[in-house]
């Protein structure tokens, strides 16, 4: 919401408008309701998710297998399994797809279902959405806003506007005073709620011209970017399809050309190649690690809605969050206080004049103390609530001050005199008058002294501390208690106090432990500026290297000078739900990864356009957390960096997968290509390649997402968006294990084929099969920890094991069964061939291990040259 708005609009008259004007300006402008796009249809989402690259191959090879089963009857087998296997990756993503958003649903429904208003004379209750602008509407203590409207007359009026603006102290407002310039305290906005006294407005705007319908046509127009490692995950795909492709190519010219086989076998070995090109279990190891950290996170006070979010959090760049709640408290404390008798002192120093201030305060007070789930809650305005638990502190409350000194009148706050006043009759019989307010409203006389009270109050005030003053006087116990013009009068400064929203006492280790892991948090707040920039340098967000601007100043730049100067800024002040977005596509437009929090239905767009919105789950409102890709239970900044953490160790799990599974994917392209080129034949047959993939592969890497996080993951740098997905070191890792693979069961085949049996070209193939099944298996030893290989290897993850002993004995038990042997075209092995799978399978992880030895002492020598 703007300061001012140079809004124009006509008067109506007060007897409301005539149902002639309201059906003209139904036509004009519309209904009183928010407008959705339309959803997705179900094909086009089904289409999404099929023409992902790695989806495509697999459609290929269905299509193939198909052609194979059908003219050259080459059996069902291969069609039946690779289709389960699409049809399971396509179920997974709709599934991730289920909770779609539903933020412009839950602003839906917070309009209201009838609006009290005045048409044709008579007061009415009509639909809220058949409010048009124009009509004249009643509003009183609880009522929510049903449109934008100005105030023409009030009573005390006061509105809660935390899904707006994120801050929950109450709004006063008060009548318009001209037709043009309006401020926003005379104007009141669709959704809001008001928390006091009454009022009739007429309306200005419905629908999407609303503030509240601004927000949903942010959310309509905001789409989520993809997150980082889908990107990367595509391109490795894409990479891995063009090999393929290349590969492909290549051994049906040369079967056609050199080998002179047939049509229907050439195609067999192009199948086998598309098989063997496609990590078929990725996607479902990519989402097992992912709902695995789902589940972690829940722990930590973490709710994940949309499971992509778990990776991302990990390697989040900026942290852009909200102060009120998420780094605060969320609770308005009395830290200092000022009397005429005493300096400023800190609220728990609590001499005789303290003592005074204090007493009377606990008497001009309205807070309650309710019963609520069998436990006793503090109700009222937080400011009144911080006195409240400021006489508890000291052994005091407010029923036991008015056993002394009971209330006889009140004149309460309002918005024109911006104070409140009691009087209270004292056991001697005379009256005590005690009024609270802004010292510069309080009727005061002693001028000394209110000189040295508005120096204490400024003092207070730079120490971003919202002052409150308390006036006070005596009269004689004939007064009239209820001559408010002689009692709000000739008032004696009793004191000043300060209060602020306090850090949460874990947030400062925590944003330390950020900019550790290389994350910088930026505060985006709608508080004022001298109380976010007290608060950041508390918790250590602002430091003399960063700066604090306003929502003013930010809108005052360019795109091409907040671009320049964003890394310098580290504090937000007093922004709009526009201005948050243009924060986060910035930081985005710079290739960062962002997380976003937020709880007020004006954090929702942003919360959608940050790669990671995080929602406060207990001041929440619904349509933030229907936006946010994740939930805090606890509102607390400290579980986001817990959250880092777990995300962390989920990517670095999905790496680890991606390493075991797409070496060897490699490997086995290139052994196919080669044993062509060498006029072997295919050395394994497409269901063959299919086993190892999903058998062999598959289940010893679910186990991989049950990793423990490296010890030092919180001391590195987050993965940025353009840094390859084969960066340090996994490239050089792969094409070693690919390298070694390759080399070893070329071998080995030659090995069978030539030397064991040359009359049974099975034998050859069996022993490849064994030891490529076998050997991969083995080494995911070396690849799940990036320590050397020690006997806590085998005790951290013990699921591994036992996945990998249900593997081993699936995979060899297909080449002992007699049916199951057949079935796969396999053999039954001398002795000599067990030999050589024994020894040929560990060779693997020899390499690997050896690998990662030289590769960390070329690392510790570079390190100390």
């Amino acid at each position: 919401m703007s300061q001012k708005s140079e809004l124009l609009f006509k008067i109506t008259p007060k007897s409301g408008l005539t149902d002639a004007e309201v059906e003209q300006k139904r036509v004009e402008f519309g209904i009183n309701e928010l407008l959705e796009q339309r959803p997705v249809p179900l094909y086009r989402k089904i289409w999404h998710h099929l023409k992902d690259i790695s989806s495509l191959v697999l459609l290929l090879a269905v299509v193939l297998a198909t052609y194979m089963a059908i003219f050259q009857n080459g059996g069902w087998t291969k069609t039946i399994v690779i289709s389960l296997i699409l049809i399971i990756n396509v179920v997974i993503g709709l599934y991730q797809e289920a909770s779609a958003e539903k933020s412009l649903a839950a602003l839906k429904a917070m309009s209201l279902p009838t609006a009290k208003g005045r048409r044709n004379g008579r007061d009415i209750t009509l639909a809220a959405s058949e409010l048009v602008p124009g009509d004249l509407i009643y509003l009183n203590t609880g009522d929510q806003v049903p449109a934008d409207a100005v105030i023409i007359e009030e009573t005390n009026l006061t509105v809660d506007e935390a899904i707006l603006t994120g801050e929950s102290l109450a709004v006063s407002k008060t009548n318009f005073k001209a037709e043009t310039n309006l401020t926003d305290d005379e104007r009141i906005f669709s959704g809001t709620a008001v928390v006091g006294g009454s009022a009739l407005a007429q309306v200005t705007a419905i629908g999407m011209a609303t503030e509240l319908g601004k927000i949903a046509n942010l959310l309509n127009k905001t789409q989520k970017r993809q997150t980082p490692l889908q990107g990367k995950l595509d391109s490795l795909s894409k990479w891995m399809t063009l090999f393929a492709a290349l590969g492909g190519v290549v051994i049906f010219a040369l079967s056609m050309g050199m080998q002179n086989k047939a049509l229907a076998d050439s195609l067999m070995i192009g199948l086998s190649l598309a098989v063997a090109a496609v990590p078929e279990t990725l996607p479902i190891i990519v989402t097992i690690s992912l709902s695995r950290g789902v589940k972690r996170m829940a722990d930590r006070n973490a709710i994940i809605r949309h499971i992509g979010a778990v990776e991302t959090i990990g390697n989040v760049d900026v942290i852009a969050t909200d102060k009120t709640g998420t780094l605060t408290q969320n609770k308005m404390t009395i830290t200092k206080y000022w009397t005429p008798e005493t300096d400023i002192k800190k609220a728990a120093d609590l001499p005789e004049a303290g003592q005074n201030l204090l007493k009377m305060l606990g008497l001009a007070n309205n807070a309650k103390i309710m019963e609520k789930d069998g436990s006793k809650e503090v109700v009222g305005d937080a400011t009144e609530i911080a006195i409240v638990n400021w006489l508890k502190t000291h052994g005091s409350s407010r029923q036991q001050l008015e056993e002394k000194a009971p209330r006889i009148a009140e004149d309460p706050f309002d918005s024109a005199k911006k104070m409140m006043t009691t009087v209270h009759r004292l056991p001697n019989g005379h009256l005590l008058v005690i009024a609270k307010g802004a010292l510069d409203r309080l009727p005061l006389t002693q001028s000394k002294v209110i000189e040295a009270g508005q120096k204490a109050h400024d003092d207070l005030a730079a120490a971003a501390l919202r002052v409150l003053a308390v006036g006070y006087k005596v009269l004689p116990e004939d007064a009239d208690p209820t001559d408010w013009k002689e009692i709000n009068s000739n008032l004696k400064l009793a004191g000043l106090i300060g209060l602020i929203d306090p850090p949460r006492p874990e947030v400062a280790a925590a944003i330390a432990k950020a900019r550790q892991a290389g994350i910088k948090t930026v505060m985006i707040t709608g508080d004022h500026l001298v109380t976010a920039k007290a608060i950041a340098e508390e918790i250590g967000i602002l430091d003399s290297s960063q700066t604090a601007i306003t929502g003013t100043e930010l809108s005052e730049m360019s795109d091409a000078e907040l671009k320049q100067r964003i890394q310098n800024i580290s504090v937000y002040a007093r922004v709009s739900p526009s201005d948050k977005i243009r924060i986060v596509q910035m930081w985005q437009e710079l290739n960062k990864t962002v997380a976003m929090t937020g709880d007020g239905v004006n954090d929702a767009p942003a919360l959608k356009a940050a790669d990671v919105g995080i929602a406060m789950g207990v001041t929440g409102t619904e349509v933030a957390k229907e936006a946010a890709d994740m939930i805090l239970t606890d509102d607390n900044f400290a579980t986001i960096i817990k959250a880092v953490a777990e995300g962390r160790t989920v990517y670095q799990n999905i790496i680890k997968a991606v390493e075991f599974l797409i070496g060897v994917n490699f490997a086995q392209i290139f052994l196919m290509v080669i044993s062509t080129i060498f006029g072997w034949g295919a050395p394994l047959l497409a269901e063959q390649l299919l086993i190892i993939n999903v058998l062999a592969d598959g289940i010893p890497g679910f186990f991989i997402s049950k990793e423990p996080g490296e010890p030092n993951i919180m001391a590195q740098d987050p993965i940025g968006n353009d840094e390859s997905l084969l960066g340090r070191g996994l490239m050089q890792r792969m094409i070693i294990r690919a390298i070694t693979f390759t080399i070893l069961t070329l071998g080995v085949y030659a090995y069978g084929r030539f030397i064991i049996s040359a009359n049974n070209p099975q034998v050859g193939m069996t022993l490849v099969f064994l030891v490529l099944a076998l050997g991969s298996m083995i080494d995911i030893y070396a690849i799940k920890d990036s320590q050397p290989i020690s006997w806590q290897t085998f005790k951290t993850n013990k699921m591994l094991n036992w996945g990998l002993l249900l593997s081993m004995t699936l995979v060899i038990s297909l080449t002992v069964l007699p049916h199951l042997r057949q079935f796969l075209h396999l053999t039954l092995l001398p002795i000599q061939g067990w030999l050589v799978v024994l020894f040929g399978s560990l060779i693997p992880i020899f390499v690997l291990e050896l690998n990662k030895r030289l590769t960390d002492n070329m690392q510790l020598n570079f390190e100390n040259s």
